[in-house]
């Protein structure tokens, strides 16, 4: 997978209008004519209904580009001349681009919109990991919309959970393309580090349970995730993790060795309760996909050094928990794939919930910790939340982060968690959903929530050279 070059250095931060001062008149019109539908699919993005968000406040097209990817794009009209590049979360596993997935991303995330900003969302070419695939999809849509409707006066990226990893990757791959990145609730430590507490889950899982595999079904190595051509379903790994733990049942229905099998997989792997399934459901399906359609079989995870402390028992326990050591070209490859290098020319802001259950928020330390290891501290702000869900924040918080950002590109002048939080109730009189921004909060580094593996504590976890070496090298990453 090769990196796109970018476009002419510009001194970060400053404001890119004078440079585009010369097409100023075109970017006008465009802005006057965008509701207008392009005449064909073969030209370019048909018209199609909006959210009833938007319906009386955008046009909104629909299509598929050159490799499959279905998108979404919506023009406010009242717009402000500025793009936000929407990269979505998940991974969604299905084999196909999904053509619902957009769509109803513009629906959350609406509020784009409706502060004037255009929006435009892929679904990427296929389901499965690929964030590097993600990334290019996401690129690809950004050109599409410039091919349309003209060069925005500024263009964003924005990604939320999985897709805040991508839309970090956008900013590395593509950043002089982009003159700023916001990035939510992001699943920021990448794809070699970030997804080890389920690889913990996963191990620790099973010396309790002992049913995912059952020893009268075949065996596996847990790293798989599941075995392939497995038929499990969702509905049947529920029902696993009910009969081991009754996490969905009420405690005083619980038995007393489902409630301490409950209680030291919650203590030792640090997962909240309310999303232990959703953490499982990774761990077994989308680590199956990462091994055997993305890095054919091979191993990307290790737990050999990885002491388990918290349980009733913890001798037993690490005395017992399967152990397996990472295959070396599966590492290089989920690395190549997912792992940020720090190496952004603009300006990003991120915004996370104290209490995401799903992307932990000491996401946010490897990030700020990968940066830092890059020279590249000064280009990131980071603001932290009093909520506790991961998939949706307050509208009018996400108003107040765009607005932030955009100004950051346009004058300059930096915003600080301080000022970002005093912004928030101005939008709040419009959207009235909260404003929970808590200034003075800190995360711990990554590795006090997640058990760090030999080497973890050095950030940026691949650097912008080894990238560049392994590109030029061909062969290494995973496959569109």
């Amino acid at each position: 997978m090769s990196q796109a070059p970018g476009r002419t250095p510009r001194t970060p931060f400053r404001s890119p209008l004078p440079r585009r001062a010369a097409a100023g008149a075109v970017l006008m019109a465009a802005a006057l004519l965008a509701p207008a539908a392009p005449a064909s699919a073969a030209a370019g993005p048909e018209a199609a209904p909006c959210p009833a968000e938007l319906a009386d406040l955008a046009t909104c097209y629909g299509g598929q580009d050159e490799n499959g990817a279905h998108y979404t794009i919506a023009v406010p009209r009242a717009w402000n001349g500025s793009l936000v590049v929407h990269a979505h979360g998940g991974p969604d596993l299905t084999e196909t681009s999904d053509p619902e997935r957009s769509p109803e991303d513009l629906a959350r995330w609406s509020v784009m919109v409706r502060e004037g900003y255009a929006w435009a969302g892929s679904a990427y070419r296929r389901g499965g990991y690929g964030t590097r695939m993600a990334a290019e999809d996401t690129e690809n849509l950004r050109r599409l919309f410039v091919r349309t409707f003209g060069e925005p006066k500024l263009t964003f990226a924005h990604g939320q959970s999985w897709g805040g990893n991508v839309a970090a990757k956008v900013a590395e791959m593509y950043g002089r393309r982009y003159d700023g990145a916001l990035l939510t609730n992001g699943v920021l430590a990448g794809g070699t580090r970030g997804y080890d507490y389920r690889v913990d889950l996963r191990v620790v899982y099973q010396y309790y349970c002992r049913n995912h595999p059952r020893p009268s079904e075949p065996q596996y190595p847990l790293w798989m995730g599941l075995r392939e051509g497995s038929t499990m379903t969702t509905t049947g790994l529920r029902a696993r993790l009910r009969e081991c733990t009754g996490y969905d049942l009420a405690p005083a229905e619980r038995t007393a060795e489902q409630q301490r099998n409950l209680d030291d997989i919650l203590a030792v792997t640090k997962i909240p309760e309310r999303t232990l399934e959703s953490h499982l459901r990774f761990a077994t399906f989308t680590f199956r996909d990462i091994v055997h359609n993305r890095l054919g079989g091979r191993n990307p995870f290790g737990n050999r050094t990885v002491r388990y402390t918290g349980s009733h028992d913890d001798k037993a326990l690490n005395a017992g928990v399967e152990r397996f050591s990472a295959d070396p070209s599966a590492v290089r490859d989920l690395s190549f794939d997912s792992d940020v290098t720090g190496a952004v020319p603009i300006p990003v802001l991120t915004m996370h919930a104290i209490d995401d259950p799903t992307a932990f928020v000491e996401h946010e330390s490897a990030y700020r910790a990968s940066l830092e290891g890059a020279g590249n501290g000064d280009r990131l702000v980071q603001t932290f939340t009093r909520e506790s869900e991961h998939s949706e924040l307050s509208t009018a918080e996400y108003a107040a982060v765009m607005s932030a950002l955009s100004s950051w590109v346009r004058t300059g002048d930096k915003p600080t968690p301080e000022s970002v939080a005093a912004s928030c109730p101005r939008f709040d009189a419009v959207y009235g959903t909260g404003c929970f921004f808590d200034a003075a909060f800190t995360p711990g580094e990554y590795a006090s929530r997640v058990l760090p593996r030999p080497g973890a504590r050095h950030w940026p976890a691949l650097t912008a050279a080894q990238e560049r070496a392994w590109a030029r090298r061909g062969g290494v990453g995973i496959a569109p």
